[in-house]
Formats: structure tokens, C-alpha cells, sequence
């Protein structure tokens, strides 16, 4: 049994995808940011760094196994299981180029665009702009590589199920605010379209209810 801590966000539903497409055994636990849990004493202890998700394994040997940051979280139930990761130097490098570049580059432009456009107490609109434009900037890059590809690294991967709850969160704002722009990124469209239909994206994208 995995024990999931996890909120209604991109990095939360990253980690509930994955346990839907593999199948593993979970229990989630909710931590709801609006009430500042992740700030308890018993989820500090699991995650210093205070934020969702994290796991707890308990299906190995000894004592269970804490895990923070959900890109760690990704590889360690993609070698778990066998599943979304190549074994092979080519494959896995390439997986690893884009979930790299999600943990690197798509959430935290993006997280820092939603912030400024929604969140922040003063309106900066150079801040709001520069942050849009990288963050369509980022995106066209992925379009650029699924121009090529099925997916991100080819096959289905966990680059894909840490790419896709941050992407498909922007799309429409985006999509209001600079149409012609996201009307050039008709791969990502495609991406977002197959990602999205897959049945375990579909549960996991609603976990925590």
C-alpha cells in the first residue's frame, strides 16, 4: 500500500495519474493547501520542504520509505513497477530530457504566470506579460518535439503524466488571453487530446475529489 498526500493541484495529480495508470494500491490522504496542512507537524515530518505530494511506501522490505518532489516520486514508481520508463540508455535518457525539462521549466513558469495573473496582491504587468510569454515560450518547445512524436519521448511515459496536468491547466486561459499564439500549437493540442482520453489520466485528474 502506497499512502498519497496530495491537493487538487498539477504536482498533486501528477502522482495520482501515475498510481491510476499503474494500477498500485493507494490511499489518499488530502492535504488542503487552503487550510495550510501541508504546514502540520505530521506532514513536515514526511516532506520538510512542506508542499504536495508525497509518498509513503510501505510495500518494501524494513521500515517504509518517504518520498518528496513528484518527479523523484515518478521515477521511483516507474522502476517499481517496470512501467513509463525505458531500460535502455536511449529511451530512458529521453524520458528523463522531458520530465527534466517539466520539473525545470513547465511548472514553475507556468505556477509563476497563474500567480501573477491570479494570486498576486498588486497587478505587475510587466511580471504578468514576461511570464505568459515564457510560458508559451516553454510550450512551443514541446510542440516543437510532439511535431515528431506520439508522445513526448516517443511511447507513453511518466514525462507525459508530469507534463500533462500543467499544460492542460494553462490551455485555456491561455487560449482566451493569446489565441492566435495557441492556435500555432496544434501538436500540443493533439497531445492534450490523446493524454487526455487515456481512462487513468481521467481518474487520476479527479483525485482528491
Amino acid at each position: 500500500m502506497i499512502d498519497l498526500y496530495t491537493w487538487t493541484t498539477p504536482n498533486g495529480r501528477k502522482i495520482s495519474i501515475m498510481l491510476e495508470e499503474t494500477g498500485l494500491q493507494y490511499k489518499v490522504i488530502p492535504v488542503d493547501l487552503g487550510k495550510e496542512e501541508q504546514h502540520s507537524a505530521r506532514f513536515t515530518a514526511i516532506n520538510p520542504n512542506q508542499k504536495i505530494p508525497a509518498i509513503v511506501d510501505h510495500d518494501l522490505d524494513g521500515e517504509p520509505l518517504a518520498i518528496f518532489e513528484s518527479g523523484a516520486i515518478l521515477v521511483h514508481l516507474a522502476e517499481k513497477t517496470g512501467r513509463f520508463l525505458p531500460r535502455d540508455v536511449r529511451g530512458r535518457a529521453a524520458v528523463m530530457q522531458w520530465l527534466m525539462y517539466q520539473m525545470s521549466h513547465v511548472g514553475p513558469i507556468i505556477g509563476q504566470t497563474g500567480h501573477f495573473v491570479n494570486q498576486a496582491p498588486e497587478k505587475i504587468p510587466y511580471a504578468i506579460q514576461r511570464f505568459i510569454n515564457e510560458s508559451l515560450r516553454i510550450i512551443a518547445v514541446l510542440n516543437a518535439g510532439l511535431a515528431e512524436r506520439e508522445y513526448l519521448a516517443g511511447d507513453y511515459s511518466i514525462a507525459d503524466i508530469a507534463t500533462y496536468p500543467w499544460v492542460v491547466a494553462a490551455w485555456g486561459p491561455f487560449q482566451s488571453m493569446m489565441p492566435e499564439k495557441v492556435g500555432e500549437l496544434g501538436s500540443v493540442r493533439r497531445w492534450l487530446d490523446a493524454v487526455g482520453a487515456r481512462p487513468g489520466v481521467q481518474r487520476g485528474m479527479k483525485i482528491p475529489a
